[in-house]
């Protein structure tokens, strides 16, 4: 397999993981009452069919991830990459997803005032994984 092809498929294995940890994370929020003392109305469950269109959605954003680490010489930094990638699918839920797709206000604002701090926060987090995996899984 030429080697594009096994860092394409590491980015969406890592895309794949960066989402589980991010739902995680959304869950833990959800579990200790960071959401409540937030005010934001965003619930995250670990059932399996919820969760696998989430990491399929991770994954496909790793796939677009890797445009930022496919190039040999631009290997570098990959978990900063990974959060400051992070903030395109922030965007994209914040100004397109949740006010057009889901009918919760722009940003989300309908789900509470802070949501689109959450919404970053966790995206934040599938960055910094998907990073963090991608360069595990590459090596050297």
């Amino acid at each position: 397999m030429p080697k594009s092809s096994a860092l394409f498929a590491v980015c969406f294995t890592a895309g794949l993981l960066g989402a589980l940890a991010s739902s995680l994370f959304l869950w833990g929020c959800n579990e200790w009452g960071v959401t409540t003392i937030l005010n934001v109305k965003m619930a995250q469950t670990l059932e399996l069919p919820t969760l696998y269109p989430q990491m399929f959605i991770g994954g496909l954003w790793g796939l677009a991830y890797f445009f930022t680490v496919g190039i040999p010489r631009h290997r570098r930094y990959w978990i900063r990459k990974g959060l400051w990638f992070s903030l395109i699918p922030s965007l994209t839920a914040i100004f397109y997803l949740y006010p057009y797709v889901y009918n919760k206000g722009m940003a989300g604002f309908d789900l509470g005032m802070l949501a689109p701090v959450l919404i970053v926060t966790t995206n934040l987090v599938w960055g910094l994984f998907t990073g963090f995996f991608a360069r595990l899984f590459w090596g050297r």
